[in-house]
């Protein structure tokens, strides 16, 4: 096997708002309104100023849809920052 193959980075994924309406049950504001409430965080934006989620976006909002279960967007929110 080659050596420089172990030096080569698998390029992260990241996924823009309407890929990840389409895998969860969340509306575009919705992630939109979660993010500007700091439950979930952008990673990038793109040169035309779309916000960019990495995978960990996927296991936030799982978590949030359990929480949501018992608590108030604010009680989460102190939860995720804390």
């Amino acid at each position: 096997m080659d050596s420089t193959v172990s030096v080569l980075k698998v390029p992260q994924k990241l996924y823009r708002i309407g890929e990840i309406v389409k895998h969860t049950p969340f509306s575009r504001q919705t992630i939109h309104n979660y993010t500007i409430m700091g439950l979930i965080q952008e990673s990038q934006w793109t040169d035309g100023g779309h916000r960019l989620y990495d995978e960990s976006v996927f296991e936030k909002l799982s978590e949030i849809i359990e929480l949501r279960k018992s608590k108030t967007l604010t009680e989460i929110r102190d939860i995720l920052m804390a």
